[in-house]
């Protein structure tokens, strides 16, 4: 470890490691870009027609099914005996958050690969590779009129995820720095910018041929606005405990001047991923214009910033506690 930050070996108390933290950004960030998918599709454009080949629908399509499925075999992985995770699917406790999570993850998972189907129905039906599933496109036509519906339930599932991960370890009294209200609000919020520069990238990367400018000046709208709601929420949080006094001030003080994790917070958590998208934003991409190097830069910084943040907020909650 680099001195600069510290010695790892000093911090013991950890029983929630790196996967968990993993689990949480790969769970925000597919809710993310679920919501962005759905937010591009119904956007119109100054034709006036929709943007479902968009490639940033694309992107979000194809990109939120995986990851919320690899976020969930590590988590499984995680438990230590994976092959009792079925409890979880077949017992549920509606007074438990966790209960609540794997029942919105059960239902919002399948929808997702399935919304993730219709985006792509036509791929799949002049694909001899992707042909085995031929009948899926089949099966969707019959239900194309409550499709609207199902895009609509499944925007709100993906709300529901990216809050579920706060609500996860805002119910655990004993950490300050989980145990606050902000912190669901504060996942959703970096989810959704998460999920934009997901979009954008994989957009961009993959799907050239449908890539609509308007939608990514229009995305970069919304990623700024979400940034600028983000970091006043961590001024909160951290304000907030330092108002109830006790251990959530101790917490609080030790989390922001700790010599490793003090700095990660000032450094990659608002530095990175939150200031330096908004210099990128007042300058290179001032007037929202399109620079596709700057725009690649924007969300790669964004990325850093919410992985950062997950990665602080699960390690220093454990560590700090005010005691």
């Amino acid at each position: 470890m680099n001195n600069m930050w510290g010695d790892m070996a000093q911090y013991g108390a950890i029983y929630w490691p790196w996967p968990i933290a993993v689990y949480l950004f790969l769970a925000g960030l597919s809710a993310g870009c679920t919501i962005v998918a759905l937010l591009v599709k119904w956007n119109k454009h100054s034709d006036n027609t929709s943007s479902i080949w968009d490639a940033m629908v694309k992107a979000g399509a194809i990109t939120a099914p995986v990851t919320i499925i690899i976020g969930l075999l590590l988590l499984i992985f995680d438990l230590g005996k994976p092959l009792s995770f079925y409890w979880l699917l077949i017992s549920y406790n509606f007074g438990s958050v966790m209960s609540l999570g794997v029942l919105f993850l059960l239902v919002y998972t399948p929808l997702s690969v399935l919304f993730a189907f219709i985006i792509f129905e036509d791929s799949i039906e002049k694909s001899s590779v992707l042909s085995v599933f031929s009948f899926i496109p089949r099966i969707i036509r019959s239900f194309a009129s409550i499709s609207k519906l199902v895009e609509y339930i499944l925007l709100i599932l993906a709300i529901c995820v990216g809050m579920y991960t706060g609500f996860l370890l805002s119910a655990i009294s004993k950490i300050p720095l989980w145990n606050t209200p902000i912190l669901p609000i504060l996942f959703l919020v970096s989810g959704f910018s998460s999920g934009i520069a997901a979009n954008i990238l994989i957009g961009m990367a993959f799907f050239k041929g449908s890539l609509n400018k308007d939608s990514i000046k229009y995305l970069l709208v919304l990623d700024l606005r979400a940034i600028l709601f983000e970091l006043p929420l961590l001024f909160i949080l951290f304000i907030g405990m330092n108002f109830q006094g006790g251990q959530s001030a101790v917490a609080a003080a030790q989390a922001l001047s700790d010599p490793y994790y003090g700095k990660l917070f000032w450094i990659a958590v608002v530095g990175i991923g939150l200031l330096m998208p908004i210099v990128i934003a007042a300058t290179a991409l001032k007037n929202h214009a399109y620079k596709p190097g700057f725009i690649i830069l924007n969300s790669v910084v964004v990325l850093v910033g919410v992985i950062a943040l997950r990665y602080y907020i699960v390690y220093a909650g454990q560590l700090f506690t005010g005691v």
